[in-house]
């Protein structure tokens, strides 16, 4: 590397949680010391499409400036497909169009040229990119096959960070507790709707919540009260995934707590959320400012023990690295600790939970980017060590 380290800020994407990535992006532009790194901004709008701006020499000072348009170079897949061994005329090369992301970063990486972006090579990579095609390994998957320098998890706790259902599955061998829930696919559902409502019904009663199993933010949930509210809320969660978790109502409080690491990772103090909606939700996260945030939570030190240590259990059971927050339930009525899910890109504002907790931890935000990118090039350093030719010479 040179003397000053260059990342590559990938943000937007094709999720329902694009304008979070902006916000989230915004925030670390203006963090980062550029006497220290040279940034390099690559937005992926709604459609899919990536744009490429120029090296920052200082933060921008709004969102709509993080929507590169105009002069900005269009990163298109067809100069790029040799980096894939894939012609242009290939009809397998479509499939390769929705997925430009590790085209681009590979050639930038390689110095291969591409039009209207400089070749200056990137020396690691920060995916501020929330939900689907950012935080559920897909970003991750693409970037290991460039061998280039990721901040956060890697393709395994991304996609099972990002997926709920199999994230308790992993859960529930690890032994942590955790409330009871029901999932479907859209097959299922439209095949044997009849089965699963009862089902539900059963096991877990009313209310329950319904929620996509692959999206963050709060998006696409929904707490249904009686079997109407349930259809719906099925159907709604539909449009955003192809498949369903149902989990039984908790009346409790939501805990929170980030990690930081890789192999040795640690926690931070605990929070706490208490929610401005009759649920966490996404107008409560997001649009009202009215949720309060509590750091550190009014909780006592052996369930915060607690909490911090099922934390660094689940990151180490979906093989975490670099940062997480872990959500949990502490239910009113006895106490009782629930892990809720681990997140493997959590909101990263100034303002938002997780770099909250660490500066109540006495680490800063400046500090926590200059950590996630030492650590995400240790983390590549070490795989390095790894021997991919099976033992056999080339």
């Amino acid at each position: 590397m040179g003397e000053k380290v260059r990342v590559g800020l990938v943000y937007g994407g094709r999720s329902g949680e694009h304008e979070v990535s902006l916000q989230t992006a915004l925030a670390v532009m203006k963090a980062f010391d550029y006497t220290q790194y040279e940034i390099k901004p690559f937005y992926i709008s709604k459609e899919g499409e990536w744009r490429a701006g120029d090296t920052l020499l200082a933060p921008p000072s709004g969102l709509e400036q993080l929507r590169l348009a105009g002069d900005d170079a269009i990163i298109g897949t067809d100069a790029l497909m040799p980096v894939f061994g894939a012609q242009a005329e290939d009809p397998a090369a479509a499939s390769i169009s929705s997925l430009p992301a590790e085209v681009t970063i590979s050639a930038l990486s390689s110095a291969q040229p591409v039009e209207g972006v400089d070749d200056a090579q990137i020396d690691v990579v920060f995916p501020l990119l929330h939900g689907t095609f950012g935080e559920d390994g897909t970003i991750q998957g693409l970037l290991e096959m460039a061998n280039i320098p990721y901040v956060g998890a890697g393709v395994l706790a991304s996609a099972v960070g990002m997926d709920k259902i199999t994230m308790k599955k992993v859960f529930a061998q690890e032994g942590l507790p955790q409330c009871l829930f029901r999932y479907f696919n859209r097959t299922q559902w439209l095949k044997d709707s009849d089965y699963y409502i009862m089902e539900i019904e059963v096991a877990l009663g009313y209310p329950c919540f319904i929620k996509p199993a692959n999206l963050g933010s709060s998006v696409g949930i929904s707490k249904a009260r009686n079997r109407d509210e349930l259809i719906a809320a099925v159907d709604y969660a539909l449009h955003f995934d192809r498949k369903v978790i149902v989990e039984e109502f908790i009346d409790a409080r939501e805990i929170e707590v980030s990690v930081l690491g890789n192999d040795e990772p640690r926690a931070s103090v605990v929070g706490e959320i208490t929610s401005s909606s009759e649920f966490y939700d996404y107008k409560a996260k997001y649009i009202d400012g009215k949720s309060m945030m509590h750091i550190p939570a009014n909780i006592s030190a052996e369930v915060s023990e607690s909490v911090r240590e099922m934390a660094l259990r689940a990151f180490q059971a979906i093989d975490g690295s670099g940062l997480s927050r872990v959500d949990f339930f502490l239910r009113k009525e006895d106490g009782q600790l629930f892990i809720n899910e681990v997140n493997t890109m959590p909101g990263f504002t100034p303002y938002s939970m997780y770099p909250l907790m660490w500066k109540e931890s006495g680490v800063s935000y400046a500090e926590l980017l200059d950590t996630l990118i030492a650590l995400a090039i240790e983390r590549h350093a070490d795989k390095q060590l790894i021997d991919y030719s099976g033992g056999n010479p080339a």
